[in-house]
């Protein structure tokens, strides 16, 4: 993202509190979607103190009076206000035990506590001399105040989901129209020489993968069921190396939650229909088919092998935010060490990891195989596909 050079001493973030949802992930796709190998995270660190994380998250700038007004004008040169894009935002995450307030410039300050509920930054003399959380932010509840001589709050901003909710889009239509639709529709043609599909059963594979398919269940984005039956399937080569990955984290104490792998062309386009513009990085285009379509797609997270339960990660599963990037910096150092543990177990058998999805992990021979679309009651193992 780049700085309004005028300001060089003065916090300049590209996105608002308040954006279009369109030129929004626009903006994010540039910003976080070039993806790095990952190698294996490091140590495993400690948790953060219960009464951080109400505070970790994004933040966005609110007009509320005529004084913030003033602060998104130019100098006085200027008559008119800046462009939407400058307006700030800020995030504040965990990193090495310590809270950390972050510009979307890539720009981070430390942040200390202090008895009275601020936190001082951390930070060359020019900056903001302190920030303000919760009922200590003159009593606006989840928002920061930094503090610059005028005031200036920025207010939580919600992306997504909390841990353990579920993303949901409203639909325009009906669940039953758009079915319709899909299914009397054609995927497109293909040319060329492609291997026989060959889909396993990924249940019967590891007794350590285990399965929780949203999209068979109405805790899904759509929120309602979209397959008939909680199955998960991928192509043979595609699924021993998920047995593979699924080895590597035994040894960590973690194990594999499938939550979706072959999906039959129909839902993709379903799921294409029924997703408004500004959320369709997240789908794949019916006209040019998904991976997943092709049996060499997963998507997953971890599961704590002694507890059963799944791992919190930066962002919620299916989320159709900025905080679904692999490389997002936002969350925790344990949120991130856990994504990030994912993706080099994944990336280390043969899966990469899709630029705009954690969870989203393709399979290196996928080009090698069809489209396919195929309902899961109707799948035949043991012979071709067609």
């Amino acid at each position: 993202m780049l700085r309004n050079k005028r300001y060089p001493s003065k916090i300049r973030l590209s996105l608002p509190y308040a954006f279009s949802l369109g030129a929004f992930f626009c903006l994010l796709a540039v910003s976080y979607a070039q993806v790095a190998p990952c190698p294996f995270p490091g140590p495993k660190p400690a948790d953060i103190p219960q009464t951080w994380k109400p505070l970790i998250g994004e933040y966005g700038f609110v007009q509320t009076s005529q004084r913030e007004r003033h602060i998104l004008r130019e100098p006085a040169d200027i008559d008119e206000p800046r462009s939407i894009a400058e307006i700030q935002r800020l995030i504040v995450l965990e990193k090495s035990g310590k809270l950390v307030l972050r510009e979307m410039n890539g720009t981070e300050t430390r942040l200390e506590s202090a008895t009275d509920g601020t936190f001082a930054l951390i930070k060359p003399p020019d900056a903001p001399s302190k920030v303000l959380f919760g009922s200590a932010a003159r009593g606006y509840a989840d928002s920061i105040a930094v503090v610059t001589g005028d005031e200036v709050r920025f207010e939580r901003r919600k992306l997504g989901p909390e841990e353990g909710q579920v993303f949901q889009i409203q639909l325009s239509r009906s669940i039953d129209d758009l079915r319709r639709e899909a299914l009397a529709a054609a995927p497109p043609h293909e040319n060329g020489q492609f291997r026989s599909p060959d889909l396993v059963d990924l249940a019967a594979l590891n007794a350590a993968i285990h399965l929780d398919i949203r999209y068979a269940t109405t805790n899904d984005f759509l929120g309602t069921p979209v397959y008939t039956q909680a199955r998960a399937f991928l192509q043979r080569p595609a699924a021993e190396a998920l047995v593979r990955a699924q080895q590597r984290l035994t040894a960590y104490g973690y194990a594999l939650l499938i939550h979706d792998a072959y999906r039959p062309w129909y839902v993709t386009k379903i799921f294409w229909d029924a997703t408004p513009p500004e959320g369709k990085i997240f789908v794949a285009d019916p006209a040019q088919g998904s991976r997943h379509n092709r049996g060499c797609a997963v998507d997953l997270t971890l599961y704590d092998l002694k507890t059963g339960k799944p791992i919190e990660m930066p962002g919620t599963y299916d989320e159709m935010s900025e905080r679904s990037f692999p490389d997002y910096p936002g969350g925790t150092s344990l949120q991130r060490w856990h994504r990030d543990l994912l993706r080099w177990a994944m990336e280390s058998e043969g899966f990469t990891v899709y630029e705009h999805e954690w969870w989203h992990f393709d399979y290196k021979d996928w080009h090698e195989y069809p489209i396919l679309n195929v309902p899961f009651e109707k799948l035949q193992f043991g012979a071709a596909i067609h």
